[in-house]
């Protein structure tokens, strides 16, 4: 008969319990690691991301002063300036109306179809709560 075969029930029961315990906290520990590289792989993404929008800021800026050039030539620069300025003002327009309309549309943040509804289950739970006393 070996150790193991000799232990008890309630070293057994004990031992199981500290393995069990030490693997939880080992799989939390690598949860956490995981975690951490992954979050680090994240950052370096949105980091890039942010890098990305501003470059691409610098082309938007650079394709209105293309606009304004080629405009030039068949215009006064001021004025090629000023309708440029204009065509980009009403489509900025727009898009302020465009979201605006969007966020009125989703205004106020509430689920209002899922209370309407439990609205309804509560008045026919209490209609047939009624109609059992009657």
């Amino acid at each position: 008969m070996n150790a193991q075969e000799s232990q008890s029930t309630a070293e057994l029961v004990r031992a199981l319990s500290e393995q069990s315990s030490r693997l939880a906290q080992m799989e939390v520990e690598l949860a956490k690691a995981e975690l951490a590289e992954k979050g680090k792989k994240i950052g370096a993404g949105a980091g890039a991301f942010g890098a990305a929008g501003v470059v691409a800021l610098y082309m938007g800026g650079a394709l209105v002063a293309t606009a304004i050039l080629a405009l030039s030539e068949a215009v006064d620069g001021w004025l090629a300036a000023l309708i440029v300025s204009v065509v980009l003002g009403a489509i900025a327009a727009v898009l302020a109306l465009t979201g605006k309309r969007n966020v009125e549309a989703g205004s106020p943040p509430v689920p209002e179809r899922a209370i309407d509804t439990t609205k309804d289950d509560l008045a026919t739970a209490k209609q047939r709560a009624r109609e059992g006393r009657a």
